[in-house]
């Protein structure tokens, strides 16, 4: 009953803290970690463990799909060079030149451990940029190519991860038996990934229960996760191939009643884990800071710092030399332009590092070498990178001018991609109309079709945003009318409350559908 009672009070101070990141206009992994810390020092409270394997376990599976789910797959390939150039090139760099300056600063650390130290730190977090990068006009590619990066990177990371982890368990391992192993594994880890994903889409077609596949596309992650993992294999790998193949099948697989639901689902979870495991960390600091009290403030202080440091510079250290590669490189002259320098500052600066660093270093066996120290300086180096570069980076994309003028109304590609759409379904009415049962009335719709087809060719001629403005605005105000006199029939009794919700909820839809055609959402 307490864990219940434990889980429902961090939840509601999740809520609470979102609300205060909001009204500060800060990013929320900030908040989360700072009240974390501030929660594990009130006065009373219980201190908080977490189970090393539960926390790669249990946490990472949906996160990770949920982001490769919504993973725009065209224009991932499009840009995959520059992708792999940040996912895998500099994650490792960064990991090697943490794990050298650590290994300096604490001679008595293994290098396996520092390695594992580099691999929790190294990958940035995306998500923690989201909320940033969303208030923005940025560049699609450039958004692309850092979504994909925190796609691709946490494999990187871990698997580097693992091989420490196992490193120490052993005593040691050869390189060129960690580099073969490390393609295998990866290898594996993507077929046993597309595998789940494929059985996964056939059962959605033969499911047809919106409950039912949702908790199917539950199963999937951890099913992949735990399957690789079995065959020691790449879990992360393999739940990011899931969630690619099921992004892409979605559109086919699922009814329009199972993707609105599960993307509702989804995000709930996504938010839940997401806030849990950054307050988690934050409560378990003064039980780490406890254990490691036989170091003096100044000492954790210096080693955090430079740590920090090494991490935030490590990345400028690679990007910028990285850009000069693909010039000698074989492909797509557009490929091999050289980025502008303000998009090589924002890819630089935006490396916040959040949930997979945290759940990582959560995970470090009980009985690694230094791990209350390791999980002490990775927590700083996270909150250091979250706190410096989260709260600027915002000023950094407007002082480089790394934005785009946000077209006013429907987007031109929305707006043919609408007018294409309308063609069909246009076409589709008037060849019903010659029909001999169903002509009729089909000749009475040909009328809405056309006028439809009318508005939005307008609109991607760049002549008809204003009328269509004014029609959602109408239908707004009607559809609102509507909602009104149903709540006054149901209130007098006449309409029970499940019809209530049946006719509500088609109204919700096409009020969601007025409000993004407005830009409101």
């Amino acid at each position: 009953m307490e864990i219940v009672q434990a889980v429902l009070a961090l939840i509601a101070a999740c809520i609470g803290f979102a609300l205060l990141a909001r009204r500060l206009n800060l990013p929320y992994a900030v908040i989360l970690v700072v009240g974390g810390m501030v929660l594990a020092f009130i006065p009373g409270l219980p201190s908080v463990t977490l189970n090393p394997e539960l926390a790669l376990a249990f946490f990472l599976p949906p996160l990770l799909q949920a982001s490769a789910w919504r993973t725009d797959w065209r224009a991932f390939r499009a840009n995959i060079r520059p992708i792999l150039f940040l996912a895998v090139g500099a994650v490792l760099f960064s990991a090697v030149c943490i794990a050298v300056v650590a290994k300096l600063l604490i001679p008595g650390l293994p290098w396996a451990a520092a390695v594992a130290l580099g691999a929790i730190v190294a990958p940035p977090d995306a998500v923690a940029a989201a909320a940033v990068l969303a208030r923005l006009p940025m560049p699609r590619r450039l958004v692309t190519v850092l979504e994909g990066e925190s796609l691709v990177n946490d494999a990187t990371a871990l698997v580097l991860y693992r091989f420490a982890i196992a490193a120490v368990a052993a005593g040691g391992i050869a390189l060129e038996r960690a580099i073969g192993s490390f393609f295998l594994v990866a290898l594996g880890g993507i077929v046993v990934g597309l595998a789940i994903g494929w059985l996964t889409a056939r059962a959605f077609r033969r499911l047809e229960d919106t409950l039912l596949e949702i908790a199917a596309s539950f199963v999937a992650c951890f099913a992949s996760f735990f399957a690789a993992e079995a065959l020691h294999l790449s879990g992360v790998i393999a739940v990011v191939s899931t969630g690619l193949m099921l992004g892409q099948l979605q559109h086919r697989v699922l009814t329009p009643e199972s993707r609105i639901s599960a993307r509702a689902v989804w995000n709930f979870v996504e938010f839940v884990l997401t806030s849990l495991i950054f307050i988690l960390v934050g409560l378990q600091l003064r039980g780490i800071l406890d254990r490691i009290s036989q170091h003096g403030i100044l000492e954790l202080a210096g080693l955090a710092l430079a740590l920090s440091v090494t991490l935030i510079a490590s990345r400028f250290l690679w990007v910028f030399p990285a850009a000069l590669v693909p010039r000698v490189l074989p492909g797509p002259r557009e490929g091999r332009r050289i980025p502008p320098l303000g998009h090589l500052v924002v890819i630089s600066w935006a490396g916040m590092r959040g949930v997979v660093s945290l759940a990582a270093a959560l995970a470090l066996p009980l009985d690694f070498p230094q791990r209350d120290l390791l999980v002490f300086l990775a927590f700083c180096a996270i909150l250091a990178t979250l706190v410096l570069q989260g709260t600027t980076l915002e000023w950094v994309i407007r002082r480089f001018g790394v934005t785009e003028q946000r077209v006013a109304g429907m987007a031109p590609e929305e707006a043919s991609a609408r007018r294409h759409v309308a063609r069909a379904t246009l076409a589709e009415v008037e060849r019903r109309a010659e029909d001999i049962l169903e002509g009729a009335v089909a000749r009475d719709l040909v009328g809405e079709f056309r006028e439809r087809s009318r508005v939005y060719h307008g609109v991607a001629d760049g002549s008809g945003q204003a009328e269509l403005e004014a029609r959602m605005r109408i239908r707004l105000a009607a559809l609102r009318a509507g909602r009104r006199a149903l709540l006054d029939q149901h209130h007098a009794g006449a309409l029970d409350d499940m019809m209530l919700a049946t006719l509500e909820h088609e109204m919700d839809l096409e009020e969601l559908r007025i409000l993004r055609l407005l830009g409101a959402r």
